[in-house]
């Protein structure tokens, strides 16, 4: 009876042992992936990444080196791997290539992060990091919302996309994380990464470009809960109608879609790096804030950023990438050659 009683308790501990083991393990969502996107991290990025020691980050500067580094130790440190060669995180290009005012080659830096079903299918998150230097007065032009905002958020969406390796939760296909330079003089280096792809532009599924989205558009003073998109209807439905039901489900802004518009004066889908994408006929989305009074000033530093906002607005971009990524079919461009 003694040692049918011993057995019987430690059945029992055991049981409960078990019984609080689960209760204490947490399977991570896509949700808590996002939220490890915070303004926090974001803040402490940006006043590195936007600060007066990057000299306005001009294509080819000093500045601009600076913050190259920047970029590929981050990545280095989070163990995210580059897809030219080990440690090497520069797809270098040729100053001639960037016109007459660039004296020396400049660099867009890439990261990888391998698909665990699809690797061949390439999603590619772009933003620029380069602005527009310094003057010769010694005023500096930080771009912290242009594109430091851009910039700081590729970066902690990585971070999210990581920490979802590490848990055995990675992404189905691939994410290249493509850091260009040379946007401000004229979009050079997504022109040059366009033509000289380091995966084939047929396995690129689509490319979410983000240029300045840390700030708020006067115009939409009172109704600041927002973001521009741009593009996402132009090649595909079916990435539009993607993004539309990933924020209906997990983010909630209003995608404002006012610069969409063929007939948009300010020729917006033109003038961001996603546009050499859309050239070769690979869905894409532009998420923009719009323009306010520090846009190309010395004046757009980095204590003007929204980063509750600018959280926000990446945590969209990481979502939309995850269901691109994850989802059973590829994103097709199902508008090429139909009209409106």
């Amino acid at each position: 009876m003694k040692h049918i009683l011993i057995v019987a308790l430690s059945v029992l501990t055991i049981s409960c042992n078990s019984a609080q083991t689960k209760s204490i393990q947490k399977i991570s969502t896509r949700v808590d992936y996002a939220n490890t996107i915070t303004a926090e991290e974001l803040k402490t990025h940006l006043y590195t990444f936007a600060s007066d020691k990057m000299e306005g980050r001009m294509t080819g500067t000093d500045g601009q080196k600076l913050a190259a580094e920047y970029l590929r130790n981050f990545y280095m440190d989070q163990g995210i791997q580059s897809p030219i060669e080990e440690n090497n995180y520069y797809q270098t290009i040729p100053a001639s290539y960037l016109g007459r005012r660039i004296k020396t080659d400049s660099e867009n830096v890439v990261a990888f992060i391998k698909g665990s079903e699809k690797p061949e299918e390439i999603i590619v998150l772009s933003a620029h990091y380069d602005h527009v230097g310094m003057r010769e007065n010694g005023d500096i032009y930080n771009g912290a919302d242009d594109d430091g905002s851009g910039t700081v958020a590729l970066l902690e969406i990585a971070e999210a996309f990581q920490q979802a390796v590490r848990d055995g939760n990675g992404p189905k296909r691939s994410i290249l994380f493509l850091h260009v330079t040379g946007e401000e003089i004229g979009l050079f280096g997504s022109k040059y990464y366009t033509e000289n792809p380091i995966f084939p532009l047929e396995n690129t599924v689509c490319n979410l470009n983000t240029d300045m989205i840390g700030r708020i558009d006067p115009d939409k003073a009172g109704d600041e809960d927002y973001v521009y998109l741009i593009g996402s209807d132009k090649l595909s439905q079916e990435l539009h109608d993607v993004s539309e039901a990933v924020n209906d489900k997990y983010i909630q802004l209003e995608l404002d879609y006012k610069f969409n518009d063929e007939n948009d004066p300010n020729r917006f889908y033109y003038r961001s790096d996603h546009y050499n994408f859309a050239k070769n006929n690979i869905p894409v989305i532009f998420y923009f804030n719009g323009v306010h009074e520090d846009y190309h000033k010395p004046t757009d530093t980095p204590d003007k950023i929204e980063y509750d906002l600018l959280a926000k607005r990446a945590r969209l971009i990481f979502q939309t990438a995850w269901e691109v990524s994850n989802r059973e079919n590829r994103i097709v461009a199902d508008k090429l050659g139909k009209k409106e």
